[in-house]
């Protein structure tokens, strides 16, 4: 359903500036700088080398009230950056000085990196929040445009970030029932990811592709007799990619909730961007189907329920660089030193380990042989310290960047791997809005680079994570 704009959703906070011009000026638009998802930056965008590095210094910081995830990677374009919050605030800085132009408030939370796109009078700002609505706003003003909600499943969300191609916004959904499926009185799990193609100038929905063709049915009933449903899952949380010389979309999909697995969960699909149609799936993992009251009340990692590599690679002209997670966690009391709460039990807590998961390695494009492989320089002896390098990775010409759970965003040498800077976030910000702010985990969005500036959020209070609640700026001697 499409609902028209009241203007009662945004709110100009003040004036700074005007919007800066076309996004042929130095920008990031989206996830992956452009709708290939690369993630790479070049040189004349970046304008940021090795020996700038050293210089780099705080400029600004922005807290998102009440937050305790900053985890949202922010878009840069015109001048402007755009990025959602936990809170459901969608905010438009200056991004050299962090002064606030507007801010948009979706109720819910937004994740989902923010996609810019021209309109017929202006420019558009297009963004997905926890309740699975899409959204397009005036990005000049924050005034809403249209607002979709793409599907009706109570669990359903937007997590990975729309990809605008011309005037067709494709949106990835999935879902939180992986979670709820975790209570014993649910009836689990009934829920399908899919792709959605939408008019950018309308909302008007164009197709949706499940990414399992049949509804659920009812199956066998758990130990207290509630109806168990399936198949259900292969949940889309990364952002769609689009080839122009296939006219297809690729999207990945995670495992299924429940019983029957799927051929389609925890696969690649290729989708024809005209209608939605399956061209082809290839299916990574078999038999996958999981759900939280699998193995309560945690998951663990090594490369499975919350490990592997998790939030998005990077690719330039010659090389894949990959950064692992592999996170590990153990439930511990909530006293125990560097433990975290568990998020659906209070009386929880989860403990990182400290000597498990992490590293970045470099892989040759064109036949996958390794080129290069760093691993974490290690914890030392902080408790609830983890090596995994969660966040998405950022490539420029010469630099690839790597955040993690321990706080750090790191800088490697894309030739031989070797770390050539290293940047803390873990500290306490007086920030442009004044809301008192910290850092913690890098999870979720990578760094952004443009036109000389770092931006990168701070803070992941989620599955044993550390809280925080900051968006950072760094340029080059602060200036």
């Amino acid at each position: 359903m499409t609902y028209a704009s009241g203007g009662q959703d945004y709110k100009s906070v003040s004036i700074c500036g005007s919007f800066d011009g076309p996004p042929s000026t130095p920008h990031w638009n989206g996830w992956g700088v452009d709708p290939s998802q690369h993630r790479f930056q070049p040189s004349d965008m970046a304008r940021l080398t090795e020996s700038d590095l050293s210089h780099l210094k705080l400029k600004w910081a922005f807290g998102f009230p009440g937050a305790t995830r900053s985890v949202a990677q922010p878009t840069v374009v015109g001048g402007r950056l755009l990025v959602g919050s936990q809170g459901g605030k969608v905010y438009s800085l200056d991004a050299k000085s962090g002064c606030t132009y507007w801010e948009f408030d979706a109720r819910r939370g937004v994740r989902s990196a923010i996609v810019i796109g021209q309109r017929e009078n202006g420019w558009a700002a297009y963004f997905g929040d926890a309740g699975a609505s899409i959204y397009s706003v005036d990005a000049l003003t924050g005034k809403e445009l249209w607002r979709t909600k793409v599907d009706d499943h109570p669990a359903a969300a937007i997590t990975g970030s729309p990809t605008l191609v011309g005037m067709t916004l494709f949106v990835p959904v999935s879902s939180y029932e992986e979670a709820t499926g975790a209570n014993k009185s649910y009836s689990c799990c009934t829920f399908r990811g899919s792709v959605v193609a939408l008019d950018a100038s309308t909302g008007k929905l164009l197709w949706k592709a499940f990414t399992i063709a049949e509804e659920a049915k009812p199956g066998a009933t758990n130990a207290v007799g509630v109806q168990l449903m399936g198949p259900s899952g292969a949940a889309i949380w990364s952002a769609p990619t689009f080839d122009g010389a296939t006219q297809r979309v690729y999207a990945t999909t995670g495992d299924n909730y429940s019983d029957p697995p799927t051929e389609t969960s925890d696969a690649i699909l290729a989708l024809d961007a005209g209608s939605g149609g399956l061209a082809w799936s290839h299916q990574i993992t078999s038999g996958d189907a999981y759900n939280i009251a699998c193995n309560p009340p945690v998951r663990f990692g090594a490369g499975g329920k919350i490990g592997g590599v998790q939030w998005g690679i990077a690719v330039d002209d010659g090389n894949v660089y990959v950064a692992v997670s592999d996170v590990r966690l153990s439930v511990v009391t909530p006293e125990t030193p560097g433990a975290q709460p568990y998020l659906f039990h209070s009386k929880i807590g989860l403990l990182y380990d400290s000597t498990v998961g992490g590293g970045l390695s470099a892989l040759k494009l064109d036949t996958g042989e390794e080129v290069w492989r760093t691993p974490h320089p290690g914890c030392g002896d902080v408790p609830g310290c983890s090596p995994a390098q969660s966040a998405a990775v950022t490539v420029i010409p010469g630099l690839v960047f790597s955040g993690g759970l321990d706080g750090r965003l790191r800088a490697y040498s894309a030739r031989d791997g070797r770390i050539v800077w290293e940047l803390d976030t873990k500290d306490d910000y007086q920030t442009v809005n004044g809301i008192a702010a910290k850092g913690g985990s890098l999870d979720g969005g990578g760094a952004v680079i443009v036109d000389g500036m770092v931006y990168v959020g701070s803070g992941s209070g989620i599955f044993g994570g550390m809280p925080g609640n900051v968006l950072l700026a760094y340029s080059v001697d602060g200036l």
